[in-house]
């Protein structure tokens, strides 16, 4: 009786079986659910145009310097002038000891004085002995002894003229004068002290602040890339007067605007940097001597300079500049990009991005390259203006 039940309760369970494994395979059929496309911000890159500026570092040097020395030795009797002052060309600074320098200007005086009466006593025996010879009254060597006299001593007097001159010259070099217009600065020597013509040392410096100079240094790497640009066509060179905005220590700009007097020749063999000087009203001598600044110099015009934010540009594992881009056909891409010099919030793109494409600028971090995604327009900040100026970073001054 139970075998029976078995057997006949064995293939109703297969018959049962069937449809539950024909339904298995019916959903083993179908495709795996699809996931979503994410969302992302894009923005369109436009070409515009770009004035290329150097920001270089540097120091401010005085535009006429002149150390004060003595051309004559003695002891100083009095200093004539205020410590830090401005003072005028030919103003007397110091006094030296003038007795010495009296007394041989005098002495040089008398001796040309003598030899002015010498002249006026020769020269009339000189004129009578002419005269008497062609009467045979006196002999020619007469005559000839009267004209040596009369020359020697005619001699005697341009000798002592150049000696008093030259008295002259020591005793005016006993009140030392200022060379130069401009502001001085200590004095090393107090009066009493002794001083020699020719000395090392000087007494005072006089420094010239208005206009005063501007150097800066350019390396020699950023010229040649600069220079190969405006051949190639890439940038435009800004003609004339190249202006030279300055930038104080504190951050605040200078409210006067020089220009570019001088570029450098040669290139220093031990920095390899090249020297460039600018010129920079400076009348309220705000600018002095020795001054840590910074030079915003224009270089050239890019017109089609392409221009965007930092925050698109990532790094990948060998350090290059990378970005990622939505496609013609909505999918992700993600490539790499040369940078060259940051303008505020931006990258300014030297190759490998084009006008027209779009760069992702939100939820890049979400999607991979090669995905599919929704795109909605976002702005791109700073890279809306029309026209941008960009700055190099600066050199070591």
């Amino acid at each position: 009786m139970f075998s029976r039940t078995a057997s006949t309760l064995v293939p109703r369970l297969r018959l049962l079986a069937i449809p539950a494994l024909l339904l298995l395979a019916a959903c083993s059929e179908q495709s795996p659910p699809q996931m979503p496309e994410s969302r992302v911000g894009v923005w369109t890159v436009h070409a515009r145009k770009l004035a290329v500026s150097q920001t270089l570092a540097g120091r401010t040097v005085a535009w006429m310097t002149s150390d004060v020395r003595p051309q004559v030795g003695g002891i100083i009797q009095k200093r004539l002038f205020t410590e830090g002052q401005d003072v005028k060309a030919g103003q007397v600074l110091y006094q030296i000891d003038a007795a010495s320098y009296q007394a041989a200007y005098d002495n040089a005086k008398g001796n040309l004085d003598s030899a002015q009466a010498a002249v006026l006593s020769a020269e009339p025996k000189a004129q009578r002995y002419a005269n008497l010879v062609k009467l045979d009254a006196v002999s020619q060597q007469d005559l000839d002894d009267a004209v040596a006299t009369l020359q020697q001593n005619k001699a005697a007097v341009v000798a002592a003229q150049a000696s008093l001159k030259t008295a002259k010259i020591n005793l005016d070099y006993t009140r030392i004068t200022a060379p130069i217009s401009g502001r001085i600065s200590t004095s090393t020597y107090t009066p009493g002290a002794l001083v020699t013509a020719g000395q090392t040392n000087a007494l005072t410096t006089i420094q010239q602040l208005d206009p005063i100079y501007v150097d800066v240094t350019q390396s020699a790497a950023q010229m040649l890339a600069l220079r190969k640009q405006l051949d190639n066509g890439q940038l435009k060179n800004v003609h004339g007067k190249v202006p030279v905005q300055i930038q104080l220590e504190d951050g605040s700009t200078y409210s006067r605007t020089g220009t570019l007097e001088f570029v450098g020749a040669t290139v220093d063999t031990s920095t390899g940097n090249v020297t460039l000087r600018a010129l920079v009203p400076n009348p309220d001598k705000l600018l002095l001597p020795g001054m840590y600044v910074q030079a915003v110099l224009p270089m050239a015009l890019n017109d089609n300079a392409i221009l965007v934010p930092q925050s698109a540009v990532t790094r990948n594992t060998r350090g290059e500049a990378t970005i990622k881009l939505v496609g013609t056909d909505g999918k992700v891409i993600e490539r790499v990009v040369q940078t060259g010099d940051a303008q505020k919030d931006q990258w300014v793109i030297t190759g490998g991005l084009k006008a027209g494409e779009r760069v992702i600028l939100e939820g890049g971090s979400n999607v991979r390259a090669g995905q599919s995604v929704q795109v909605h327009e976002v702005p791109g900040g700073e890279g809306s203006a029309s026209t941008t100026a960009a700055s190099q970073p600066a050199t070591a001054g």
